[in-house]
C-alpha cells in the first residue's frame, strides 16, 4: 500500500462520514460508520504494506519512540478530512494503525445531544468539571464543545494539555494556548504543575491519568481556575472511585475534601446506535455539585449518590437509566439498546413495559 492509497482511504472514510479507519494485517481496510465496522472492497493488508505506511507517517523522533515503546499516538492535519488522530501499535510484532477523524468543525449542543445544563457548567468561573465515559463515547468532542463555548463568550486565557491535539481552536474572544504531550511537554502531570505560571483562567486536561495529574488538577480548581478534564470511568460513582482510589490514608482524605470543595459537575456519557441505525445518539448521566452532593462527597457516602441525582432534577441532574428511558420514549433508540445499556435492566424493563 502506498501513501497515495492511504490518502484515498482517508478521503473514502470522510465521504462515508466514518469516525474511524482501521488498518490491520490480514484484513481489508475497515471503516467504523455509526458505530458499526464495515470492510472496504479491497485486498487484505500485508505486513510490509502496513509497515511502510506506518513509518512514512513518522519523523525520526516519533519513529524512535515507536520502536522503543511499541505504541504511539499522534495527530496530523488533512486538507479534506480535517485533523486526524493516528494511533500506532504492534500485533504479532507488526505495526498496525487506527485512525480517528476529529473533524474540522465543532457541532452545536443540539447536534451533539448535550443537555442545556452543560452550558451553565462551562460558564462557571472556577472549579472542576469532569467528562467521563468509555473509549469512543465522545468525551473529547464534548470537551472541545465547552472550550469553544468559553472561547466564544469570555475574554480569558485558555490553556489546553492534550495527547494529541485533536481540534485546533482559533482565538475568538479568548486566547487559546494548546500544548501537546511529547511535543510541548513531557507529561500531563508536569504540564499541570507549570501551567499555573502561565496566568490561565481555564485549564483543559485531555485526560487525568495518574495521581500527580489528579492532585494538580484539583489544586488548580481550588485556587480559582476552571478546570475541564476527561476521565475513563463508566459512570459518576466510578469517577469518584477513580479519583480517590489512587490515594491512600491522609492524602486520600485531603483529596476528598478538595473534590467536595471544587467539583462543579460530572457528565458520564455513552454513544448508542439510533433506532434506525443511521447515526449514534448520546446518552448521559449528569451530576451537578449542589450542597447535598458536596456533603455526600465530604462524608464519603458515595452509595447515596444515585438517590441524590434522582431527586436533583430541578438542578438539571439525571441518571443514565432515566436518560435511556427518555431516548426510548422519543423513539431515538430501540428497546433492546435501552435495556442492554441500562444500569438496572429489570427496572428499565418494568418501566418500559
Amino acid at each position: 500500500m502506498s501513501v497515495s492509497k492511504l490518502e484515498q482511504l482517508i478521503i473514502a472514510a470522510a465521504d462515508q462520514e466514518a469516525s474511524d479507519l482501521h488498518l490491520i494485517v490480514g484484513v481489508p481496510p475497515a471503516f467504523r460508520v455509526n458505530g458499526d465496522i464495515t470492510l472496504a472492497d479491497e485486498d487484505a493488508l500485508t505486513t510490509e504494506a502496513l509497515a511502510g505506511i506506518a513509518f512514512s507517517l513518522l519523523n525520526a523522533e516519533q519513529r524512535e519512540k515507536f520502536e522503543r515503546e511499541w505504541e504511539l499516538c499522534i495527530s496530523i492535519p488533512h486538507e479534506i478530512a480535517g485533523r486526524v488522530r493516528v494511533t500506532l501499535y504492534r500485533r504479532n510484532g507488526s505495526p498496525e494503525i487506527s485512525i480517528r477523524f476529529c473533524g474540522q468543525r465543532i457541532p452545536n449542543r443540539e447536534q451533539l445531544g448535550l443537555p442545556a445544563k452543560i452550558d451553565d457548567l462551562a460558564r462557571r468561573p472556577n472549579g472542576l468539571l469532569l467528562i467521563t465515559g468509555p473509549t469512543g463515547a465522545g468525551k473529547t468532542t464534548t470537551l472541545n464543545y465547552m472550550v469553544d463555548l468559553i472561547n466564544s463568550e469570555r475574554r480569558c486565557k485558555i490553556v489546553t494539555i492534550e495527547d494529541p491535539i485533536e481540534h485546533v481552536h482559533q482565538n475568538k474572544r479568548a486566547i487559546v494556548v494548546q500544548q501537546e504531550v511529547l511535543t510541548d511537554t513531557h507529561s500531563f502531570s508536569r504540564a499541570l504543575i507549570h501551567v499555573l505560571r502561565q496566568d490561565p483562567d481555564v485549564i483543559v486536561v485531555g485526560e487525568m491519568r495518574d495521581q500527580e495529574a489528579i492532585a494538580a488538577a484539583l489544586t488548580a480548581a481550588e485556587t480559582g481556575h476552571l478546570v475541564l478534564a476527561t476521565l475513563h470511568a463508566p459512570d459518576v460513582s466510578h469517577a469518584f472511585e477513580r479519583i480517590t482510589g489512587v490515594f491512600e490514608g491522609s492524602a486520600q482524605r485531603q483529596i476528598v475534601v478538595q473534590l467536595a470543595n471544587s467539583l462543579q459537575g460530572i457528565i458520564a456519557q455513552d454513544l448508542l446506535p439510533s433506532a434506525d441505525r443511521s447515526r449514534r445518539v448520546l446518552a448521559y448521566e449528569l451530576l451537578v455539585a449542589n450542597s447535598a452532593i458536596r456533603n455526600l462527597i465530604r462524608e464519603n457516602n458515595k452509595h447515596m449518590l444515585e438517590t441524590t441525582i434522582q431527586t436533583g432534577g430541578k438542578d438539571g441532574m439525571i441518571l443514565m437509566d432515566a436518560c435511556l428511558y427518555d431516548l426510548y420514549c422519543r423513539c431515538l433508540i430501540s428497546y433492546d439498546t435501552a435495556l442492554s445499556r441500562a444500569r438496572n435492566p429489570d427496572g428499565m424493563a418494568k418501566r418500559a413495559g
